[in-house]
């Protein structure tokens, strides 16, 4: 197979980093063209040129010999320079850009931060997905550009104002910056008669060649192979029967993979949608949004909540919860940024105490203040208890529980521990916050422990 590269290192010296010269292309089937050399039968052109005595011949006798031949013209480019100095500060941000040899079409790239960690793009070709991990081989301090196609503006006799020309084909993202901007992406010509792949400066070339020669001429331009016999082309027309079937086998597995892997991310993505308010509420939400997240975690262990300031309004508790027969706890809810103030309790207190009047049809048999502390912080970062005066925490009257302890017996589905806690006969203490692993325990289990001894053994398993 043939290559046209634009810089050759012997003749052109210092500018043929782009391509080093030392690669092994004979070791991958290839045989590299340079400036000045026949390129009418290439196959892919390498960091092609649009400037006279730079590669625009050869450029535009690669793109006629592939229009001659009905196949797709395969290019490989780069963008922005690895010398370029991150640190330097301006009010206009350092940025490079490609030429596509199309007229008002260029790429633009302005350079990302260090450490910047791209992610692939779902739903890619084969071949487009095998660059892309090949791609994340770069070391974690190697450079990106965020990539978008630029229009031109013509300007009339030199003033502002003019006609806007905008950018012809399309820009397909294969990798892409965590606000979803492409880093790596393919460029195809309107007629669909070119793909352009353009990559960060300096990629690893030895992997980006093997990437040719093994996935994307074998899928784009499949007659260059078959042409030059290359070991590396599975002829379809000359396949045995063994292997006609073995292929079909695999083919189908292949789809079968795909159609339970939608499936999957399709189930994951709607966990994640039922449990993000939860999950958010409990860790980091106040008021209103606290106080569903907490009725949705009791809901979902069996218990049935009544949203009090929708039937007495603000002058009792959140949460009135029924459970087994007659018995009823009103819960309190509270959040606040720092440590958690002692005086929180009485506010429970006073709604314990004017309930009956509020309804004495339903009488209470206890409560318990469910309270998100110092919900400015990761949960990991949180003191274990909401409270810690000893003398204060033996005198509580009732259970003060941390929307941490909730919300890690909620995502590991121990409803038995939420029953008890809201439900038990007696106050337990408190609930330390340590996140712990998500591994579901048994009910049945943790119901043949006495409340009070399975919780301050839990406790100090957590701290």
């Amino acid at each position: 197979m043939l290559v046209q590269t634009e810089y050759d290192r012997e003749r052109y010296g210092p500018r043929s980093f782009r391509v080093p010269g030392h690669l092994d292309w004979l070791g991958k089937g290839l045989q590299p063209r340079w400036l000045g050399m026949e390129t009418g039968d290439c196959t892919v052109a390498i960091e092609p040129s649009i400037f006279q005595g730079q590669g625009a011949d050869e450029r535009n006798r690669f793109l006629a010999g592939a229009r001659q031949r009905g196949e797709l013209a395969l290019a490989v480019t780069t963008i922005g320079d690895v010398n370029d100095d991150p640190t330097h500060h301006s009010l206009f941000p350092a940025g490079a850009s490609v030429d596509l040899g199309v007229q008002y079409t260029s790429v633009y790239g302005r350079r990302l931060p260090t450490g910047t960690r791209p992610e692939i793009v779902p739903g890619l070709s084969a071949a487009d997905r095998d660059l892309a991990i090949r791609l994340l081989s770069r070391p974690p301090d190697a450079p990106w550009w965020a990539l978008e196609l630029t229009s031109v503006r013509l300007s009339r006799g030199g003033g502002y104002g003019g006609e806007i020309h905008e950018p012809e084909g399309e820009l397909h993202p294969i990798l892409v910056d965590t606000l979803g901007k492409p880093v790596v992406a393919a460029w195809t010509s309107p007629a669909g008669d070119q793909r352009w792949y353009i990559l960060p400066a300096a990629p690893p070339w030895t992997n980006v060649l093997g990437w040719l020669v093994e996935r994307a001429l074998p899928e784009y331009v499949p007659n260059a192979l078959r042409r030059a016999r290359s070991p590396h082309f599975d002829d379809p027309d000359l396949r045995t029967a063994d292997e006609l079937a073995a292929r079909r086998a695999l083919d189908d597995l292949e789809a079968r993979y795909a159609e339970e892997k939608l499936r999957i991310e399709e189930e994951l993505r709607e966990a994640k949608d039922r449990a993000e308010p939860v999950r958010y509420g409990l860790l980091y939400g106040s008021g209103t949004e606290l106080v569903r997240a907490v009725a949705a975690v009791l809901n979902a262990a069996g218990l049935r909540t009544v949203d009090l300031d929708d039937t007495v309004g603000t002058k009792s508790a959140d949460l009135l919860v029924d459970g087994e027969g007659s018995t009823h706890r009103l819960v309190e809810i509270k959040a606040t940024g720092g440590a958690a103030q002692e005086n929180l309790v009485s506010y429970l207190q006073r709604h314990l105490k004017t309930w009956p009047q509020l309804r004495p049809d339903r009488p209470v048999t206890g409560g318990v203040l469910v309270v998100n502390h110092q919900h400015k912080l990761h949960p990991s970062e949180r003191t274990a208890q909401v409270y810690s005066r000893p003398e204060f925490v033996a005198a509580l009257p009732f259970t003060v529980l941390s929307t941490v302890a909730l919300f890690n017996w909620w995502r590991t589905e121990n409803w038995a521990d939420i029953r008890e806690a809201i439900l038990g006969d007696e106050p337990f203490g408190e609930a330390a916050v340590a996140v712990e692993p998500a591994t579901p325990r048994s009910n049945t289990d943790a119901a043949a422990v006495p409340l009070r001894r399975r919780w301050w053994s839990k406790a100090a398993r957590m701290s």
